[in-house]
């Protein structure tokens, strides 16, 4: 019996605004508004909204027979927020079908796994965190920005607690074994890997729409009856891709949800089933290791890492915003924590790439590489100078570090003080409180009256005897 595992990414690019020399150290705020509402309002209507409403229905009418697993970045969480809350609610809608998983991924999708072990790892705390507070799941498998892997990240993801983590099946890692298996990550056993079927994910998120495609136009039942072929032996299929595929890359007029719709009737017909990530990790046995020394990715025909870093100018742009990771980790201050996780997004250095792909690029404000190059490097400088203005260059990191634990140990007295106090203050107003509630005399239950004494009657003073003297001394008178 095989099983599919349907993944769709959510990602929404953080658009900069034309940002020259002569801003740096005047201007602080690096962010296009307006596009960036333009763009997830465009995004949701077109594409979220009809592909999410379409996955539920498919929930609705199949039971806890499909599944779906979705990751989302926190910084397209945040958009999401602010321009269209009706997708976090559908989302939310779906969690509660018991039917989707969300999964962990760094909160800027950005390259932090590659410059950073500590940023990464905080990044995919703050994410997982906010998974947990909108949807109620602390995630249990990683997806990295981009399906971007090597085994030093998977003893990473495997060190921070995850029991599984997603990645591109490419060919050059593979060889002669197939993407069709579950692995384990070659530095940590205990860490299964789910690796992307790059043919069948693409038909659907590339060449769906194409009508040179030889297999134009794509039916359900002729793409489940090309996972049936596969060999018996090979029972997992991983389909990948990002959401905005449907509706955006493939437009809603070529019937891309209709597609949708019909692949678990014609998978039911065919008895192949659906699984979540967890499912497949905690079901399915591995069959071996997968060494990848190398990093690979889901991007471009290379699968690696050059669409970010494959030139000086990305290499140098990338170098320069990780040269104050720590400073700005150790600071904690939020708005430099915004702004840091704002300008590691991905697509940044993606816009300076000068290498081809037959994907088509949406370079937005920038007329050329060069252009995003100079774009991000002035605010980048800008960045830089407002991190050293909070922490002096001459102070080194281990000695900022042992500066700000002291100042945060004594903040936690503090509070630790006030909250004393405030429990304090709280007891005494309650004894005051139930003092006022005494009536101003209490009354005490009647006592009986104690027995008086019995006191016996005086006896009436005896009369004087008179003697025969003073008789004679009152006739005298």
């Amino acid at each position: 019996m095989k099983a599919i595992c349907l993944y769709f990414e959510i990602h929404q690019i953080i658009h900069l605004k034309r940002y020259r020399f002569f801003d740096i150290g005047t201007d602080h705020y690096y962010y296009d508004d307006y596009e960036n509402e333009r763009t997830i309002t465009d995004t949701a209507e077109r594409s979220y909204m009809p592909a999410l409403n379409t996955l539920h229905d498919m929930i609705k009418a199949h039971g806890k027979y499909f599944k779906v697993a979705f990751s989302i970045s926190g910084v397209a969480m945040e958009q999401l927020e602010y321009y269209a809350p009706q997708v976090i609610e559908k989302l939310q809608e779906m969690a509660k079908t018991g039917c989707v998983e969300f999964l962990a991924e760094p909160y800027s999708h950005g390259l932090s796994s590659l410059a950073n072990e500590e940023t990464f790892a905080l990044e995919v705390k703050q994410q997982a965190a906010k998974m947990e507070e909108y949807f109620g799941q602390k995630p249990k498998v990683l997806r990295n920005s981009s399906l971007i892997y090597n085994d030093q990240i998977g003893y990473q993801a495997y060190e921070m607690g995850f029991k599984g983590m997603l990645t591109e099946g490419a060919k050059h890692v593979l060889g002669w074994k197939s993407a069709h298996y579950v692995y384990n990550c070659a530095l940590a056993p205990k860490l299964k890997l789910l690796l992307r079927d790059i043919q069948l994910s693409d038909d659907i998120s590339l060449r769906f729409n194409n009508s040179e495609w030889d297999e134009y136009p794509l039916f359900a039942d002729r793409y489940l009856d090309k996972i049936m072929a596969l060999p018996e032996e090979k029972q997992l299929v991983n389909i990948f891709m990002e959401l905005s595929a449907i509706g955006i890359a493939q437009p809603l007029s070529s019937n891309i949800l209709e597609f949708l719709k019909a692949i678990p009737v014609c998978a039911k017909e065919r008895g192949c089933v659906f699984m979540t990530p967890t499912e497949v990790i905690t079901k399915m046995k591995s069959v071996g290791d997968l060494n990848v020394p190398d990093t690979l990715s889901w991007t471009d025909e290379e699968r690696d890492v050059s669409c970010w870093l494959g030139n000086p100018m990305q290499r140098e742009a990338f170098e320069k915003l990780y040269s104050v990771a720590d400073r700005v980790r150790i600071a904690n201050d939020p708005k430099i924590n915004m702004d840091f996780s704002y300008l590691q997004a991905s697509n940044n250095f993606r816009f300076m790439t000068t290498k081809p792909s037959n994907i088509g690029l949406n370079m937005g404000i920038y007329s050329s590489p060069f252009d995003a190059f100079t774009n991000y490097m002035n605010i980048l400088g800008d960045f830089i100078s407002r991190v050293n203005e909070l922490y002096p260059e001459e102070i080194d990191n281990d000695e900022l570090n042992a500066l700000l634990t002291t100042i945060k140990n004594q903040d936690d007295e503090i509070t630790r003080q006030e909250e004393e106090i405030e429990r304090l203050r709280s007891k005494l107003m309650k004894l005051e409180s139930a003092e006022e509630e005494k009536p101003e005399a209490e009354v005490k239950p009647q006592e009986k009256p104690a027995k008086a004494k019995k006191v016996a009657p005086k006896k009436p003073a005896a009369a004087k005897k008179t003697t025969p003297n003073s008789k004679k001394e009152v006739v005298k008178k």
